[in-house]
């Protein structure tokens, strides 16, 4: 968790309470261990800006943690470390405190609570990033490259590319779906850890393909292939060996690095499109962002955010609404067109009989019936 410099600096009581709040985490609360492992990169933040100061004095500590947070480097020294971040190491600095109020009440009693919930992101001027995703007209470019006799890997590289878009399917989960967990004729997949399948936080659900006949035809023509020749149990995205300039499906447990591998290979398909390279991840979002804006309710709103495997719709909206900036930008523009509506007296007294979560989920209703 630190190195032994950091060690050296750090109050050992600290270090302690950290390393029993992970076990609290792992065997009380039974947290998967790759949720564990983000924990203890997330707390290791904490203990740093703690230093040797207790942690039941750390509202004296200056800079404060989210200062503190806001002046680290990110990735390779650029810049500053993303937001999303600083928020993560955050909220586990807060589920942690809370955690140490509660198991330590004598030794914590001078730390606030009212400082604990006064954690909280530093505000910061809002930067302008281009949202990147795979389109439709991108996916239809990579499978129309021409296929010479034979090739499999080309084959299997123009399936990958269009079953990621149609699945919306996240590269680990996808390399390691097997055959058993697609069922075409029905376009469904099930992403089931019992399955082999890795999944985000080892969730298991059934989802759907998006119903686009043109990118399922290299899709079908791969199943047919890999059902006719594998096991049910090999990945669908099965690997493929050489020998002497001959390739052949093989049935061999893929490596650990598949995820890696898939990437690679689509970088050489985007380069034979020539088309700018966007990584398997962007498939999802174009996914997300393709199914958004043809959702003409909230129940297909809803219905893709489950598609995504989503807790919630509010985390599709907010991972995926920017995307949306130029489907936005039309509606908008066509607003200026429509008669304008007043609400009558007896509506708006009754919104306004509403508490504000009755009031939000209301708006979000509305928004959907004025999408139809």
């Amino acid at each position: 968790m630190l190195s032994i410099v950091e060690r050296i600096v750090i109050e050992r009581q600290n270090y302690l309470k950290i390393r029993e709040h992970l076990k609290y985490l792992e065997e009380v609360l039974q947290l998967n261990p790759a949720s564990v492992e983000r924990y203890r990169f997330y707390l290791r933040h904490l203990l740093l800006w703690a230093d040797d100061q207790n942690f039941r004095n750390v509202q004296a500590i200056r800079p404060t943690l989210p200062t503190y947070l806001a002046s680290l480097l990110g990735k390779e020294g650029k810049g500053t470390l993303a937001g999303v971040s600083q928020k993560k190491i955050i909220d586990s600095s807060k589920r942690f405190f809370r955690w140490a109020k509660s198991t330590y009440p004598r030794e914590m009693n001078s730390l606030p609570v009212a400082w604990i919930d006064t954690l909280r992101l530093s505000r910061q001027p809002q930067v302008s990033t281009e949202n990147v995703f795979v389109t439709l007209e991108e996916i239809q470019t990579l499978i129309s490259v021409p296929v010479p006799e034979n090739n499999l890997v080309l084959l299997r590289d123009q399936a990958a590319a269009a079953m990621l878009f149609l699945s919306g399917m996240r590269a680990s989960a996808f390399t390691t779906l097997p055959i058993s967990g697609i069922d075409l004729e029905n376009l469904t997949l099930r992403q089931w850890p019992e399955l082999g399948v890795h999944t985000k936080n080892s969730k298991k659900a059934t989802t759907f393909l998006l119903n686009i006949p043109e990118l399922l035809d290299p899709v079908r023509r791969w199943d047919a292939i890999v059902r006719a020749t594998l096991p049910a149990s090999t990945p669908w995205y099965a690997p493929i060996a050489h020998t002497w300039g001959e390739q052949y499906l093989s049935s061999e447990e893929p490596g650990k690095s598949r995820s890696n591998a898939l990437q690679k290979r689509l970088e050489i398909l985007f380069s034979l499109a020539n088309v700018e390279f966007k990584s398997p991840h962007k498939f999802r979002h174009g996914h997300a962002v393709y199914g958004l804006l043809h959702a003409q309710t909230m129940a297909d709103y809803k219905a893709v955010s489950m598609n995504l495997m989503h807790d919630s719709i509010e985390i599709t909206d907010s991972t995926y609404a920017p995307m949306l900036s130029s489907d936005v930008q039309e509606r908008i523009a066509g607003l200026s067109g429509k008669v304008a509506s007043t609400p009558d007296n007896e509506l708006e007294a009754y919104l306004n009989r509403l508490d504000r979560e009755s009031q939000k989920h209301a708006l979000v209703f509305i928004a959907g019936r004025l999408t139809e």
